[in-house]
């Protein structure tokens, strides 16, 4: 049966290939997302602050080498049929994450009672960036003209991260108790936030749909078979880290997924030549779709296999 926030995405798919009326306000969809942000950065925080930080190092090193290598497989198969720069922006939007997506999985697995380590959300915020960075450089080598300093400003101080990282500062400064006042509006409402955020999704993915169309068969399959690939690399490297089946459930689900928020936002900078509308209409046509209602129930039982 397919979780309740999942059938709003659905509602809101069919009603914009209907060409439904029915609109969200600019102004609430950009709500949504910081508090959905908020709320996943908080919640990281407060696990943060009940265990040490030092063994998160390595771990962090491991979770930015899977970005890496995400890249630079997506890259070596899109170039069979796209140019340099086409090939390396869509896959940076590959080999970095969806905040969408991890927020579905993380309701998937709280409401089947599966625990899950708090450092995924550092992971979270982690993987946004080697992504990013590889794309740059695989496009477009290193050279006098790359605008660094604007690049790393819009990477590492772009909206969805400082969020992120804002949320987990505030979780881990004021701990459990601190943060206890505002469970009312950071826990008990999420689930309601992301339904409405997913309704949304849904009548933006029917518009990739016919954008998709345009682009073959070959982008199709790329949008579907790069995600599995991706999972089994989280799922490696999630056995590496000794992460619980939650924990490797979260991170399958994390490599599995494609960014459509932060990448775009920052290519638009580094790589203006780069068309757009290849990487979006793969990524928010196929990919978000398939991964929050078939691909984490899949990566669970997946996960199940890998702790045998």
């Amino acid at each position: 049966m397919l979780d309740i926030v999942v059938l709003f995405f659905m509602f809101g798919l069919l009603a914009g290939l209907a060409r439904s009326e029915l609109k969200l306000p600019p102004a609430l969809y950009d709500t949504l997302s910081l508090f959905l942000l908020l709320a996943i950065g908080l919640k990281g925080g407060i696990g943060l602050a009940q265990q040490p930080l030092q063994p998160l190092l390595p771990q962090l090193a491991l979770v930015i080498l899977l970005g890496v290598v995400q890249t630079l497989l997506g890259f070596v198969v899109l170039r069979l049929k796209m140019n340099r720069v086409d090939a390396a922006a869509t896959a940076a939007h590959y080999g970095s994450v969806s905040v969408a997506t991890f927020a579905v999985g993380v309701n998937w697995l709280t409401e089947r009672g599966i625990h899950f380590e708090s450092q995924l959300s550092i992971f979270l915020a982690v993987m946004e960036i080697p992504a990013i960075v590889a794309g740059i450089v695989l496009a477009r080598g290193i050279s006098r003209e790359t605008r660094w300093r604007m690049l790393a400003h819009e990477t590492f101080l772009g909206k969805g991260v400082t969020l992120l990282l804002g949320g987990m500062a505030i979780g881990y400064l004021a701990g459990p108790q601190g943060v206890a006042p505002l469970k009312p509006l950071f826990v008990d409402l999420f689930k309601g936030a992301l339904a409405l955020f997913l309704l949304e999704m849904g009548l933006i993915v029917a518009r990739q749909c016919q954008d998709l169309r345009r682009h073959g068969l070959f982008l199709l399959g790329f949008a579907l078979l790069m995600p599995l690939a991706s999972a089994l690399l989280g799922l490696a490297t999630g056995q590496l880290l000794g992460l619980s089946l939650g924990g490797l459930t979260l991170l399958a689900t994390l490599a599995a997924s494609a960014s459509y928020i932060a990448v775009p936002a920052t290519l638009r900078i580094a790589l203006p030549q780069a068309n757009p509308g290849l990487s979006l209409s793969a990524v928010l046509g196929i990919t978000f779709p398939f991964n929050i209602m078939l691909g984490i129930p899949l990566y669970h039982s997946w996960a199940h296999h890998f702790m045998e």
